[in-house]
């Protein structure tokens, strides 16, 4: 199988409907093989029923009873998944399936793509508020401070293709479960020596988001953790 994308899905119901049709818009005008998988992470609403009710091919869902966190169920999906190429998105769509076209070019050379709302090219759509846009600065110069990828621009965008030989040498030394998980992908990914890209994308904005300032809290207890391990050589593999 040549793609696989992974869809990690919270209390999602309102939203995840309209993301899934778009990727088989999408994805079934495309030349190669795919699968769909998105990762129910302990939803208490209708998310499960509304994604076994859409009549979508290659679509699968995984469900967890209990909420472990988004980097949790992530790293289920990827290493679940059977694409030579798979790719992690937000169930919001912020950033469009779309994107993928410009990814692509690079699977050959490059053993992660991610995508970046901070480089020349990017494009924000429906901005964040003034707060938002605070704290994600601030999340970020502690996020390069804590882990060393001070040549990544944007480390938090949820838009990232992984080749299957990285998801299988970087997922079982992640341990992670929280939002700050993709610092922890890249950090591992630069130690062993794996080929990252980053390339800008047109991003929009969702009021919906679920990150408040508590889970920014617990990103940066996250963050704290990854430079411990870091520091400790617990990411050896």
């Amino acid at each position: 199988m040549f793609l696989s994308v992974v869809i990690p899905a919270y209390n999602e119901e309102k939203r995840i409907k309209k993301t899934l049709l778009q990727l088989n818009d999408y994805l079934s005008l495309q030349r190669y093989d795919y699968e769909i998988i998105v990762v129910n992470d302990g939803s208490h609403d209708a998310t499960v029923e509304v994604v076994r009710k859409l009549e979508i091919p290659n679509l699968t869902i995984m469900s967890n009873e209990k909420n472990y966190g988004k980097g949790y169920v992530v790293k289920q999906g990827l290493l679940r998944a059977k694409g030579e190429y798979r790719l992690f998105m937000d169930a919001d769509n912020s950033t469009s399936i779309k994107e993928l076209s410009n990814f692509l070019p690079y699977a050959k050379n490059y053993d992660i793509i991610i995508g970046s709302r901070n480089m020349q090219g990017s494009k924000i759509i429906n901005s964040q508020p003034l707060h938002r846009r605070i704290l994600g600065i601030f999340y970020g110069l502690l996020a390069r401070l804590a882990t060393g990828l001070f040549n990544i621009k944007d480390i938090q965008c949820g838009f990232k293709l992984l080749n299957a030989k990285a998801v299988k040498d970087i997922l079982p030394l992640c341990n992670i479960n929280g939002f700050a998980f993709d610092s922890e992908i890249l950090v591992i990914a630069k130690k062993m020596g794996h080929t990252i890209k980053e390339v800008p994308v047109v991003w929009a904005n969702d009021v919906q988001t679920k990150v408040r300032f508590l889970g920014m809290l617990k990103m940066l207890l996250d963050l704290s953790r990854i430079r411990w391990n870091l520091v400790t050589g617990k990411y050896k593999s």
